[in-house]
Parts: C-alpha cells; structure tokens; sequence
C-alpha cells in the first residue's frame, strides 16, 4: 500500500474555513508539519483542496 507525506508549506492565514479544516483534518495546521497517510481516493480530493498549501512526497511501502 502507498503512503503518501504531506507537509505543510504555506499559511492557513488569509484561506477560507474549508480549507483551513481540511488542513486540520490532514493532521496539519502550521507550517513545516508533516503528516502521513494511505492513498485513497478521499485523500486525493482532500490534497486537491489544499495543493496550493502542502507539498506531497510518495513511498512506496
């Protein structure tokens, strides 16, 4: 299975509610926070919310 480390690399500030509780629900919030998660397709919509936020590096496990 794919996991996917997302970190977190621009501001919440300034970005609406949905977004900012997308970055919550991610596990993120501050910048330069990483987090780790299986590849799903509810990830993929959350990430395509935020990928003007995050940076998302694969491994394969």
């Amino acid at each position: 299975m794919a996991k996917l480390r997302i970190t977190q690399v621009r501001s919440q500030i300034g970005q609406s509610q949905a977004h900012r509780g997308t970055l919550r629900a991610l596990g993120l919030g501050k910048i330069g926070r990483t987090a780790e998660h299986a590849e799903t397709p509810e990830l993929a919509g959350m990430l395509r919310k935020v990928r003007h936020l995050v940076h998302v590096d694969g491994e394969r496990v």
